[in-house]
């Protein structure tokens, strides 16, 4: 039998994910699973009945999951580097001194500024939401500001920092993908990154001072805040060190996994050596979550997590999601959907808004960033280079929502682990996470004025 996939057949696996998602997040309340594997089904069906074998779709479930088998080890590393620096003392020392230092008039936008300072360092938004951003949350919730706003600006300086940092997997796979170099497809972005970022930091500010007039700062809440975690943790200026060293071997282009586990063992020995916990409750600390009771519910919940089974259920939904777009990818079910949308495209900005179109339908269907900066990438690369319109326009486009504004949709890989992590929904942040659709709507107007669009000639 012929193997060939109609565009029916490819529009169905995608409409039916939608579909379960939507009914799942607004009807079931049952997370993003159910409709991944729905997604899957539908999608082996379709493939099935387009003239593959059952064991060829198996093959093409494997091939996705393979591709990001690397990020899948570190999203485990960082759910015990959570455990092990709680342990430690290094997350409740930055919450101490932040809640001694900073100034709540601009606490907000110094939120997102700190945060996409060192994920720009880093190269990863998830280390630091998981690192600065619960610190954040917790000065946050001692000052009385909303949980909400302060997340939104934590997840706004994170994806400020993973789309700009050259140190970044989804910066790097991007120039890769259209076959631009790194650097400037880096330089590229500061048109659409550093506008969006000024402009979020500005209603951060805004938003913050009018919370600020609302909030009546209770000196006593916070007082008992910061006596809870100094009777709880040795709490000392040294334990910074610790973030410190992480920017340190990421700055010395450490490879990510093997640096984020040196830092998750040195918090572990910094917990025994220092803060007298037995090698028993570090190991379980990393295992399964930290866990204390100090009398003092908002601590309690602040502190009381991490672990490598806190990240089972992300990395859960990352393996279903890259299985279906491995499926989606090999069939060329993708580029059936996407051929009319080229055909029609003839000017730079209907070509930046298809660009951006294509992308959102992946992202709505898959809710993961390598897919959705692979596909469209790879799809459009040559359509680029026909109508003489410099590839690093695309890696920019395609970052701007397949690595921003994926935050956008609840279900996506990133919004679960945001929200997992800061103890927040996703429908909450949202809304206060400005950057994550200043980037897309910036890129889009560039792509009607032509303001900041590079050309080259590739005829020869």
């Amino acid at each position: 039998m012929k193997k060939s996939i109609t565009f029916t057949k490819s529009l169905i696996p995608i409409i039916g994910l939608i579909i379960a998602g939507a009914s799942s997040i607004f009807i079931w309340d049952a997370g993003m699973s159910f409709p991944l594997i729905v997604g899957v089904i539908l999608a082996s069906i379709m493939a099935v009945r387009s003239g593959w074998e059952w064991n060829e779709v198996q093959k093409m479930m494997a091939n996705g999951v393979s591709r990001v088998l690397p990020a899948l080890f570190i999203l485990l590393t960082i759910g015990m580097i959570i455990g092990s620096w709680i342990a430690s003392g290094a997350i409740p020392t930055m919450i101490y001194y932040g809640m001694m230092l900073i100034s709540p008039a601009w606490f907000v936008p110094i939120t997102g500024l700190v945060t996409g300072i060192v994920s720009i360092t880093l190269g990863t938004s998830f280390t630091s939401i998981a690192t600065v951003g619960i610190a954040f949350m917790g000065i946050g919730d001692a000052l009385g500001f909303s949980p909400a706003l302060v997340a939104g600006a934590i997840v706004s300086g994170a994806f400020f920092g993973d789309k700009l940092s050259p140190l970044s997997d989804t910066t790097n796979i991007a120039a890769a993908m259209v076959e631009t170099d790194l650097f400037s497809h880096v330089k590229h972005m500061l048109w659409d990154t550093i506008p969006a970022f000024l402009l979020a930091l500005g209603l951060f500010w805004m938003i913050g001072k009018s919370e600020v007039t609302d909030i009546k700062l209770d000196s006593a809440l916070i007082d008992m805040f910061m006596e809870t975690l100094n009777d709880a943790f040795v709490i000392h200026p040294l334990l910074l060190l610790l973030p410190v060293f992480t920017v340190f071997l990421m700055i010395r282009r450490v490879p990510a996994l093997p640096a984020l586990m040196s830092v998750g063992l040195l918090g572990a020995a910094i917990a025994v050596v220092i803060q007298g916990s037995s090698i028993a409750s570090t190991v379980q600390a990393m295992s399964t979550g930290f866990a204390i009771e100090t009398g003092v519910e908002a601590v309690d919940s602040l502190l009381n997590r991490g672990g490598f089974t806190s990240m089972l259920e992300t990395v859960g939904i990352l393996i279903v999601a890259t299985a279906f777009g491995g499926i989606l990818e090999e069939t060329g079910s993708f580029k059936v959907l996407t051929r009319k949308l080229l055909e029609k495209v003839k000017t730079t900005g209907s070509l930046i808004a298809s660009t951006l179109l294509t992308t959102s339908v992946v992202v709505l269907a898959s809710g993961e960033q390598y897919l959705s900066i692979i596909l469209p990438g790879r799809t459009f690369v040559q359509k680029y280079k026909e109508m003489n319109i410099d590839t690093k326009n695309l890696s920019r486009t395609v970052e701007s929502m397949a690595t921003v504004g994926i935050n956008l949709v609840p279900w996506s890989v990133t919004a679960v682990f945001a929200s997992g992590i800061l103890g927040v929904s996703a429908w909450e942040y949202i809304p206060y996470a400005f950057f994550i659709y200043l980037v897309p709507l910036i890129n889009l107007l560039f792509g009607f004025t032509g303001w900041t669009i590079a050309r080259k000639d590739y005829s020869e």
